[in-house]
């Protein structure tokens, strides 16, 4: 049974605040409501053949709070009712129902139940609809359908807005308002603008039907689902654990030595599931067991396995699991920003992970290492996509490198030049004698020649580059630095992205056997000629940003945030949804 003060509250409502509405909607005198009994009979105004009011026009009362919230033409809500005639659709208790059960499943998405007004969502959907005023009704139906549209919006594309961090995001945005007012009347299972039924999406499920078909509007992807295990798996730490023990900061531990320090990792290993080593006879002693035990931690955290404790290491082993469940509700959310742009043929470039992956027709067709940005030169995260390939390409220096490395280089050493085979250059191409400049002036004042490396396996860009679109001049490209694809940690470039196989993709990518086969773009760059290809086919590029994904081998890692953009995130998700 519901209160009674509930129920004198609804009926007090009905007769004080919502008069106006009723008054221009229904005028009648006899509709004056909570004074007396309502004749109760099926009419136009249900989809369902719930009772309602024999006279009253549900539609219309729909229609006149709609106009009197003074909602934008484009507002999802607004163009739902209008395309269903504003008939009520919140007619059946297992739609309210499935839409409370949405609502509390969404801590599973590492969102916020407390976001949609969840309690006052289950008080409604108690309410029988013939025990509810019109008013009450259209209440009811409003505060649902927002809370839909919400709900469908931040699964599909997140909470958060990432233009609101980071003013050069250029990802697909959410689909436009009417697409998702249509979403919302196949989610609901009521007729499309054909009059055809919509589509039940997710009947025999464990959840009821409209619960299953709204939480399906997440991300479909492997590493989506491993994101949400992975927060099942650390919540039930912290319920369990709160925390785990620390480790000492000191000088590097190596396997064979002994002390205090090395006791804390056991410990700390142990109580994240190491258990084995806790039945050591000598705890103190770093013994292959525990090498082994770090070098498995290690993996997990991104880091070089080497067994070695480090800074790093040590940083890593001193967080909490309530700061990998922050962790994880960060990259559920990005996962969210750019699943649709995962979706189909995409070269995906995981910048923490220093990897690129070429996925075509749902397969992995070609994977390489890859080497970022170094921290003070960050590599944003764009999609973008190949417009053509330069073969033996020449470098021209970007005004960064310039004015931060090319200019400070020739001023410590009047050879930097010839030793890089650069030239300078004025804007029409024409030479400018080095010897002739001012080099301090250029560092105080600005610099206003070009500097060009020519082309060449040493050069800078390697033997190949690939040309995006966007306007902050980056791009892929060969290196003649190869050694660095041995390292482990790999944010090194001055924004660009190094390719550890230019040579692979750019056959791929061009897709054309008989033209570009391996042995006829070798040939191409024997010459040493610059070249320009164009690619027919724009493959998206994602250059994505993520502080947890999967290892080579499919297994839950995370990442150290090397751009410190976690934080961010995180704050921006424990805010108030505007």
């Amino acid at each position: 049974m519901l209160p009674e003060l509930l129920i004198d509250w609804r009926k007090s409502f009905a007769s004080t605040g919502t008069a106006l509405v009723l008054a221009i909607a229904c005028p009648e005198p006899a509709l004056a409501l909570g004074t007396g009994p309502v004749d109760e009979t099926v009419v136009e105004g249900s989809a369902d053949g719930e009772m309602v009011p024999e006279t009253v026009d549900l539609p219309g009362l729909i229609e006149s709070r709609l106009a009197l919230s003074m909602r934008a033409a484009d507002d999802v809500t607004l163009l739902f009712y209008r395309q269903r005639g504003f008939l009520p659709a919140w007619t059946r208790p297992e739609l309210l129902q499935g839409l409370v059960e949405a609502v509390e499943a969404l801590d599973e998405h590492g969102l916020d139940p407390e976001d949609f007004a969840q309690d006052r969502l289950r008080t409604e959907a108690l309410w029988p609809q013939q025990e509810l005023p019109p008013d009450g009704v259209v209440e009811r139906e409003l505060l649902f359908t927002d809370t839909l549209a919400r709900l469908v919006q931040q699964l599909r594309h997140g909470k958060v807005d990432p233009r609101s961090l980071y003013r050069d995001w250029n990802f697909s945005r959410p689909a436009p308002p009417r697409e998702q007012a249509e979403r919302l009347a196949q989610l609901l299972g009521m007729p499309g603008d054909d009059g055809t039924p919509g589509s039940g999406r997710a009947e025999g499920a464990e959840r009821s039907g409209l619960a299953a078909a709204v939480l399906a509007q997440a991300p479909d992807l492997e590493l989506y689902r491993q994101l949400q295990l992975a927060l099942k798996q650390y919540r039930g730490i912290v319920a369990e654990t709160n925390d785990w023990p620390k480790v000492s900061a000191g000088p590097t531990l190596r396997p064979g030595e002994r002390g205090a320090r090395v006791v804390e990792v056991r410990m700390r290993l142990v109580a994240e599931g190491e258990t084995e080593l806790a039945w050591s006879a000598d705890a103190a002693l770093f013994d292959p067991a525990l090498a082994e035990a770090v070098k498995r931690f290690q993996q997990r955290a991104g880091l070089a396995p080497d067994a070695a404790i480090g800074r790093q290491t040590v940083a890593a082993l001193n967080l909490g699991p309530a700061q990998r469940v922050a962790q994880i509700r960060v990259n559920l959310e990005r996962l969210r920003w750019v699943a649709q742009d995962m979706q189909g043929d995409h070269l995906l470039v995981d910048l923490t992970g220093y990897q690129a992956r070429l996925q075509r027709g749902g397969q992995l067709a070609w994977s390489s290492r890859v080497i970022i940005g170094k921290p003070a030169r960050e590599t944003p995260a764009l999609l973008d996509s190949v417009q053509y390939l330069v073969l033996n390409p020449k470098w021209v220096v970007p005004p960064t490198i310039l004015r931060e490395d090319l200019i400070p280089g020739v001023i410590r050493d009047p050879d930097y030049l010839a030793k890089h085979r650069m030239r300078v250059v004025d804007h029409a191409g024409g030479e400018i004698d080095a010897q002739q400049i001012d080099w301090e002036a250029a560092r105080r004042h600005g610099f206003p020649y070009l500097v060009e490396q020519n082309p060449g396996a040493d050069g800078s860009l390697g033997r190949i580059k690939f040309a995006l679109a966007n306007p902050y001049l980056i791009y892929l490209h060969d290196t003649n630095a190869r050694s660095l694809f041995r390292r482990d940690t790999r944010a090194l470039s001055s924004g660009c992205v190094r390719v550890e196989k230019p040579l692979e993709l750019a056959t791929l990518l061009l897709d054309d056997a008989r033209r570009w086969s391996p042995e006829a773009l070798e040939e191409a760059l024997a010459t040493g000629k610059t070249r320009t290809v164009t690619v027919r086919r724009k493959l998206p590029v994602l250059l994505h940003y993520a502080t947890a994904g999967l290892d080579d081998d499919g297994r839950m890692q995370f990442r150290p945030d090397i751009y410190a953009r976690d934080a961010a995130v995180l704050a921006a998700l424990r805010g108030t949804v505007r």
